[in-house]
């Protein structure tokens, strides 16, 4: 989710970086799950991402239709 909007605001890494304080370790980790947020790390990016509480909501929910496909596709094999 996170490098698909940094994408989308046609933002590199660097520029995010900048822009959150964060360094680009860091922002790889979270870009391809190696790493969760902490609210606070969560906070500062998607307000440098400038996402609205609804697209938060909309893409946690989902995350979480996703993840329980995943798991019933587990069980039906």
């Amino acid at each position: 989710m996170l490098k698909e909007y940094r994408l989308r605001k046609h933002l590199s890494q660097e520029d995010l970086e900048k822009l959150t304080d964060l360094d680009r370790k860091t922002i790889f980790r979270l870009e391809h799950d190696k790493n969760s947020p902490n609210l606070d790390t969560f906070a500062i990016v998607t307000e440098a991402l400038e996402l609205t509480d609804q697209e938060i909501i909309s893409e946690i929910r989902k995350a979480r239709i996703n993840a329980k496909k995943k798991k019933e596709n587990k069980y039906i094999r």
